[in-house]
């Protein structure tokens, strides 16, 4: 009812010139008008928030569809069976142990403070340089110099406070790989945030004091409450109300993070009996080799795929939504059906893809004119390419950009080549190909640098010790 009465409401104000608008119009104030001209405009341009429920919840409701689900369970089963028996052979006795997983995990409390000094810095000064800009700028006489000033301290906050600390943190502490992960990815997930709330909120007080007349335009920034929840909500899209579901389903917060407790002891098993074996013993690096490798490591980059997609995309999002009641749960569609790249970007992980294509692509565009789609399409390319590569290097303790040739080359040339316009299976089955191959070549190639920084590390060589070396050498 409440959705049916302010729909009445938006079509009455977009009326001009009826009878309809001005019997409603007087009775509406300034500040009212604005904010019902701003909504119908960000409404008409911007993301839609619907009620809706996630692709696979629905789809495990399909008996069909929830057998493949048992599937990998049975798997896991298997590979928490094998690792059982080969660790009674060789020991004589169940080791119980997780060495792994107490590595990659290290330094707990660390991580968690830094993330709460990270998450206040990120409620506090934005918020704080939005008020402060909008209580001074219709007063201003120099509103210009005002916004650069803010501008100026907003970005100097994303860049030492939000990008230079948590990094130099997790660098200097020498944090383990997954306690790397959560830092770096709160880090980016925050910074996104941070430039959604400031990009949405700056456009309403510009829009709202270009008539001139000098009024308060802190009413058209929102509440410290709705920022806070947009921190937890998973959605990367600011909007001061989203819609929300009656209650909480706490059997269903519970499910989905057992489900998400269950992916981690997953991957613990798929690196514990498929990568660490394989890459333990370096060998001489020669084409057979290097081949050989790569389709090794096709079935273990594979599932570490569809465990980080099932993981935090589905599990972990849904998790988060059902306990804020967060009512659009579409954070990814039907990728799995896709017949081009360019539809498997916009559908694999749309929370991401939404941020992209409206504060990179479509602002791009509008700075442009709509002249260069091309650079635009490149642009975005450019910025998923640097933050997975720039995410990966600090995790990994190393630059080796695979990753990021694999997206600026390949995944570039795969969009224009396997575009929309390529339908039917024979495209579904050369994307699936090309998507696993690319996972062995990442798993290999990856895992491959991370031992031989760990066997063949990078040392200084004295000037005797080469002296000695050639030598040697020459006799």
């Amino acid at each position: 009812m409440d959705e049916f009465v302010d729909s009445v409401v938006e079509e009455s104000s977009s009326l001009g010139g009826s009878s309809l608008n001005s019997h409603f119009s007087p009775l509406l104030s300034d500040k009212e008008r604005a904010k019902l001209r701003h909504t119908r405009v960000s409404q008409n341009q911007c993301k839609q928030f619907v009620i809706r429920r996630s692709l696979l919840d629905e789809l495990f409701e399909v008996d069909h569809i929830r057998t493949i689900y048992h599937m990998f369970i049975a798997l896991l089963i298997l590979f928490i069976l094998s690792t059982l028996v080969v660790d009674f052979i060789d020991e004589g006795r169940l080791v119980l142990d997780f060495d792994l997983l107490v590595y990659a995990f290290g330094q707990f409390p660390l991580v968690v403070v830094t993330w709460i000094c990270m998450f206040m810095s990120a409620l506090v000064v934005p918020y704080v340089l939005l008020h402060s800009w909008a209580v001074a700028y219709p007063t201003s006489r120099h509103r210009s110099l005002l916004t650069l000033l803010a501008g100026g301290l907003l970005l100097l906050y994303q860049g030492l406070g939000l990008g230079f600390l948590p990094t130099y943190i997790v660098l200097r502490n020498g944090l383990p790989p997954a306690s790397r992960f959560i830092l770096i990815l709160e880090q980016v997930r925050l910074m996104m945030k941070v430039h959604s709330f400031i990009r949405e909120n700056i456009q309403r007080v510009w829009s709202s004091g270009r008539d001139g007349s000098g009024m308060d335009l802190t009413w058209s920034v929102p509440q410290v409450t709705p920022y806070l929840y947009f921190l937890f909500a998973p959605t990367l899209i600011y909007r001061d109300n989203y819609p929300r579901n009656p209650y909480v389903r706490w059997s269903y917060v519970a499910t989905k993070l057992l489900q998400v407790l269950g992916c981690l002891f997953y991957a613990y098993y798929v690196f514990v009996r498929l990568c660490i074996p394989q890459f333990r013993s370096l060998q001489l690096f020669d084409l057979r080799v290097m081949v050989l490798c790569v389709f090794n490591s096709i079935l273990p980059g594979v599932l570490v795929l569809f465990l980080g997609f099932f993981a935090f995309l589905h599990c972990w999002l849904n998790a988060f939504a059902e306990m804020l009641r967060f009512g659009d749960r579409m954070f990814y569609k039907d990728w799995w059906n896709s017949t081009s790249f360019a539809n498997y970007y916009r559908t694999w992980n749309v929370v991401v893809h939404d941020w992209l294509y409206y504060y990179v692509y479509r602002d791009f565009l509008w700075m442009s004119q709509k002249r260069f789609r091309a650079a635009a399409m490149f642009i975005v390319f450019t910025v998923s390419a640097v933050v997975h590569e720039y995410v990966l290097a600090i995790c990994f303790g190393f630059f080796y950009p695979v990753l990021f040739c694999l997206f600026m080359c390949f995944g570039m040339m795969f969009n224009f080549i396997l575009h929309d316009r390529r339908k039917g299976p024979v495209w579904n089955v050369i994307m699936w190909t090309a998507l696993f191959l690319g996972q062995g070549v990442l798993i290999c190639l990856y895992s491959q640098e991370w031992y031989a920084q760990i066997y063949c590390p990078l040392q200084e060589v004295s000037t005797a010790e080469y002296q000695l070396e050639a030598r040697i050498l020459s006799n």
